[in-house]
């Protein structure tokens, strides 16, 4: 174990990235003055392990155990990731969706401690100034979202963080990226949610969200920033609401090294599935019809990346997007409507419009 500046004693037991609390080894021990400041027994990491394991196990509510698991990667990171890894079945929802949503939910009530970056857009002008208090300066990953689409629980401003930092050690637990590359964060434009600005624990702005021109301004500052300190850095954006992710991926997809996982990922993993189904019925993705209860992102996203995978194989995109139509909260997204969103536009068919799901499948007949 590389000890950084000479770190000893209190200190390093302090120090999340270094500690390893009762593993420390004796010759250790002795090397980094931890003597007497630890019980005099040596315990190997699997016993840590299965000592986190009682303790959890012991619980009976989701949002408890989150908050064990919060706590000790606070304090003890490669017992942590040690603990996720040990049975990812059992840990991955209680770090990360669904428990996730109700501690973002409760995200001022629950506070333990500060992780992350918080970005005001108060701070307008100073991005690079406050994105730089990170120690780090070796940022390779950085999860960041605005906390207006969380999951499918809404506006919940700046208690978004945790989908962040639940995502990024997702990013350590399944990728092996160490954590000191990842930066979770969170630009805080305001919320909408009337609930949390009248809550006195709540530790977001307290006022309405910024739009328009001002919002995405301060997008364009951000990611100038994430350019300047860490060149290397990957932003995923996480999130975000339909009206300002699909403008914000348009925006930058050409330029830095970037993808949204709500349009991009989803998408991924929605068409590979497909393909592989595709396999074993011996048929091919352009004889396929698809039809999308959703057109959000999420739904668009898989469309367009179903679209271009049948333009692979021969289809014009024109058709291919035919082939795939979306029915939203407002019936099926065709020509004749007013209300699409321009990310929805190119997905509209020729068809009379209908409020009717049920409707929708006998005329499309979707395969």
């Amino acid at each position: 174990m590389a000890i950084n500046q000479g770190m000893k004693g209190y200190e390093l037991l302090h120090d999340a990235r270094l500690n390893k609390g009762t593993a420390f080894t004796e010759t250790e021990r002795r090397a980094y003055g931890l003597e007497g400041l630890l019980p005099p027994a040596v315990l190997p990491i699997e016993l840590q392990v299965a000592r986190r394991h009682d303790e959890i196990a012991n619980l009976h509510d989701d949002l408890q155990k989150y908050l064990v698991l919060s706590d000790l990667q606070a304090r003890n990171e490669t017992l942590y990731y040690a603990v996720l890894m040990s049975d990812p079945a059992t840990y991955m929802p209680l770090v990360y969706t669904p428990t996730v949503g109700e501690a973002c939910q409760k995200f001022g009530h629950i506070f333990r401690g500060p992780r992350g970056i918080y970005l005001p857009i108060t701070a307008r002008g100073r991005l690079k100034e406050l994105l730089s208090n990170w120690p780090e300066k070796d940022v390779r990953f950085i999860v960041v979202t605005d906390g207006e689409r969380i999951l499918g629980l809404g506006d919940l401003g700046a208690g978004g963080m945790g989908i962040p930092i639940g995502k990024l050690a997702l990013y350590t637990a399944c990728s092996g990226v160490p954590p000191r590359l990842c930066l979770p964060v969170v630009l805080d434009v305001g919320t909408n949610n009337h609930n949390l600005l009248e809550d006195p624990l709540y530790l977001g702005l307290r006022q309405h969200r910024v739009r328009g021109g001002e919002y995405f301004g301060f997008v364009d500052e951000f990611v100038e920033a994430v350019q300047a300190l860490y060149p290397k850095c990957c932003i995923q954006w996480e999130d975000f609401a339909n009206i300002n992710a699909v403008p914000i991926l348009a925006r930058y997809r050409g330029k830095i090294c970037t993808f949204n996982d709500d349009i991009q990922g989803t998408a991924g993993v929605a068409l590979a599935g497909i393909l592989a189904a595709l396999r074993i019925s011996k048929s091919k993705l352009a004889e396929q019809r698809f039809l999308f209860l959703g057109g959000g992102s999420a739904a668009t996203g898989i469309a367009q990346l179903i679209s271009q995978s049948m333009a692979l194989e021969g289809m014009n995109i024109g058709e291919a997007r035919s082939r795939n139509a979306l029915f939203d909260i407002n019936g099926l997204l065709v020509k004749a409507r007013t209300d699409l969103a321009e990310f929805q536009k190119p997905f509209a068919i020729e068809h009379v419009p209908t409020t009717s799901f049920a409707e929708a499948v006998r005329a499309l007949r979707p395969t």
